[in-house]
């Protein structure tokens, strides 16, 4: 068959978004690592990902030369793509694109084409595209050994207002992230989440190939990727635009699973929380509190606001919150004061906030929050992503849109007043002995209705629920210094076991109407021996 039949039959699939055939499955094969041009489109990739998820998954991880997977962190850490190289550096478009190497601990190789008026050609591997000297001047690499058919291991974009700093990254299995206006980074995204923290061992799907447009006269670049695992395949286009707030990326997803999948995580967002004002088991840093984000945010369909600090639990914790038709959720760092961190390393206080805010409805499922313990901040300990009610079966295909904004904070915020802080410590009354083992809980609200004009006029309530135990001094003042709400509560636990207690707050006035968004927190109790009373001897 000729060339100009091979394209006459791929533009005719695509754009009729029919299931690939085999001679579309022939065609990628044949253009496609030739390096030739071939008609592309979302349409077509969702055919190809739809092919794909009825043949056995091939698993590529570490395709690679044995010297690139023994690599130092030092000498990868060397490698450094050669800017003057970067994907449209020749033109006026406002972004360009800079290649990650593969190696080390990134070692499956990754596919990058690059899109222009409707075709696609695959961009070779070329060790001119690089630098690999170290220190000394010497290089990391036997450049002589390695193959134009290495490939790559992922990407990032650069903004021509700061060319030299990235403000997206896609690198190392379905990870990616961006920046706020601050121009750092913190938490990841990731292309889809499978089982976490379910009976089944996690799957971590990739990104095996990705295709890179920058439309003509338009401040935004369209990037396209295929995702494989195991249990599914996906057809992946993301919308990166940068604003002044940060950078916005429109999503859209199709996946097509292999088999029955137990927890599909939609939208996932992985980030890490070590230590914080509520939560100061980690007492071996210097620094006060190491975190990317502080907690989850969710707005629900009926309007209501939750917001649910993190913590570093002593075991896996898995939690599911009801969220039918959720308006938008995200993993939020909404302490950005750099006197609450004192890090003037990595900047914990400069952190972006990611909200992931669905752009058509998804139906009954639920946010779902998983919390890992952790020892030190070089470790992600939590993850965030909406399930669906409904069972994930073998050959559906599953369509989600949704919008993710990397912002200092999220987009959307509540009008009522907001948490911005929770403290925890020993309960009881100073100055009196205790005779029992209570806990604190101090919660302060701020914005909103806050401060009133007449505070003395209004009167505030907590509203505490708990699912176990008893709630007892009781209180709600305001607070000057943050010119807001304090609410004040102990939770006495029913016995000495150490089941996790949920507890939720809010603030009302005297009519019941709210005042704040619904705190909500997961408390699990030392065990009975290590409830120390701490009772100074004069008492």
């Amino acid at each position: 068959m000729q060339r100009r039949d091979f394209l006459k039959a791929a533009t005719a699939l695509s754009a009729y978004a029919l299931p690939i055939s085999p001679l579309l499955a022939a065609l990628d094969q044949r253009l496609m690592t030739t390096g030739e041009k071939v008609s592309f489109d979302y349409a077509w990739l969702k055919g190809f990902a739809r092919h794909l998820s009825g043949q056995p998954h091939q698993d590529h991880e570490g395709e690679l030369p044995d010297q690139l997977k023994s690599l130092s962190w030092d000498d990868y850490q060397a490698i450094g793509y050669r800017a003057d190289h970067a994907l449209w550096s020749n033109s006026d478009a406002p972004y360009t694109a800079q290649l990650f190497h593969l190696g080390r601990g990134f070692t499956t190789p990754v596919r990058i084409y690059q899109v222009s008026q409707g075709q696609a050609q695959e961009l070779a591997y070329d060790p001119a595209l690089f630098n690999f000297s170290n220190g000394d001047g010497d290089s990391v690499v036997d450049t002589d050994t390695l193959s134009e058919r290495l490939g790559f291991a992922g990407f990032r974009l650069h903004h021509h207002q700061d060319p030299k700093r990235d403000i997206a990254s896609f690198l190392g299995a379905s990870y990616f992230r961006a920046v706020s206006q601050s121009m750092q980074y913190g938490m990841s995204a990731r292309g889809l989440a499978i089982d976490t923290a379910g009976s089944e061992p996690e799957e971590f799907p990739d990104f095996t190939r990705f295709w890179l447009e920058q439309p003509e006269g338009e401040d935004k670049v369209i990037v396209y990727a295929l995702l494989e695992s195991e249990s599914t395949t996906g057809a992946y286009r993301f919308d990166i635009r940068r604003d002044v707030e940060g950078v916005v990326m429109d999503v859209a997803a199709t996946l097509y699973p292999r088999k029955t999948i137990e927890r599909l995580g939609i939208a996932p967002l992985t980030s890490m929380y070590l230590v914080g004002e509520n939560d100061r088991d980690v007492n071996y840093d210097w620094r006060p509190e190491i975190h990317d984000s502080d907690g989850l945010s969710i707005h629900t369909e009926s309007g209501e606001w939750l917001w649910r600090p993190l913590v570093n639990p002593p075991q896996l914790r898995y939690n599911a919150y009801s969220a039918t038709n959720v308006q938008g959720f995200g993993l939020a760092q909404r302490d950005h004061d750099f006197d609450h961190y004192q890090d003037d390393g990595v900047y914990y206080d400069r952190r972006p906030s990611v909200w992931v805010e669905p752009t058509e409805g998804w139906g009954e499922g639920s946010v779902d929050l998983v919390e890992l313990p952790a020892k030190d901040e070089t470790f992600d300990n939590i993850v965030a992503y909406w399930q669906p009610k409904t069972p994930v079966e073998a050959g559906q295909e599953l369509r989600y849109a949704y919008r993710l904004s990397w912002y200092d904070l999220p987009p959307q915020q509540p009008s009522l007043s907001r948490c911005v802080a929770t403290r925890t410590g020993l309960g009881g009354v100073v100055g009196q002995r205790r005779e029992y083992f209570s806990w604190r809980f101090a919660v302060d609200f701020r914005g909103g209705p806050f401060p009133f004009d007449d505070a003395s006029e209004v009167e505030v309530e907590p509203v505490i629920e708990t699912s176990a135990g008893r709630i007892e001094i009781t209180s709600a003042r305001p607070l000057d210094a943050i010119q807001g709400y304090r609410a004040m509560f102990d939770v006495v636990p029913p016995d000495e076991g150490t089941e996790p207690i949920n507890l939720r707050l809010y603030l009302r006035d005297s009519e019941g109407k709210p005042l704040s968004e619904t705190w909500i927190y997961q408390w699990t109790p030392p065990p009975g021996d290590e409830r120390e009373l701490h009772n100074p001897d004069h008492l």
